[in-house]
């Protein structure tokens, strides 16, 4: 496994990451467009969850691409990759387990969502997260639990309304999950560590 680093880390590949990621952060938020119309703007930060996951690793990549760490970044762009990147491909299996039926558009966002969450996991070598770090992102995804299954703010998928209650628990216990993890790759002791230089 660890001889995939030396390509992760190279400019080119980060950079070919950043245009990607870029565009479908776009893509993203365009996706979401529809519902931000109908958004009290105070809960407009904490609805557009996947495109503003892909936007924090924008930022991780921009700083690796300058020989930095910014551990903030990292950290939200771990947790909240993880979690949506998840989220979406089991939301999307549900609504073909529920519906029969599941179009291209379901399918390409499977595999998007997918990319999200290892391309998470994948540079956490090059992460330099502290605790203090992680613990602002784990508020920060366990905060949107109440943004979206209190005051319902959530993406929607009409297909799975019945199930909100059941989707909302869920949700929950992927955000603990998702901290979990990302203290495993990122801050456990004698976890697997790869110097930034590495990336110039």
């Amino acid at each position: 496994m660890a001889s995939i680093y030396p390509l992760l880390a190279n400019r080119a590949m980060l950079k070919l990451l950043l245009a990607v990621n870029i565009l479908g952060t776009i893509y993203g938020y365009y996706w979401y467009g529809y519902q931000l119309k109908v958004t009290p703007p105070i809960f407009i930060p904490f609805v557009p969850d996947s495109p503003t996951a892909s936007l924090f690793f924008v930022f991780v990549l921009i700083a690796f691409l300058l020989g930095k760490n910014w551990p903030l970044m990292e950290a939200l762009a771990m947790v909240t990759l993880l979690k949506y990147g998840v989220w979406a491909v089991v939301m999307n299996i549900l609504v073909y387990v529920v519906s029969g039926n599941l179009d291209w558009i379901g399918f390409m966002l499977m595999g998007s969502h997918l990319a999200m969450a290892i391309q998470g996991l994948l540079y956490s070598p090059f992460y330099r997260i502290k605790l203090w770090h992680l613990s602002i992102a784990a508020v920060w995804v366990l905060h949107n639990e109440i943004i979206d299954y209190v005051f319902l703010m959530m993406p929607n998928y009409s297909s799975l309304d019945l199930y909100i209650n059941e989707i909302g628990y869920f949700t929950f216990w992927l955000s603990i999950a998702s901290i979990t993890v990302a203290y495993y790759f990122s801050l456990r002791p004698g976890r697997f560590v790869l110097p930034l230089k590495s990336a110039d």
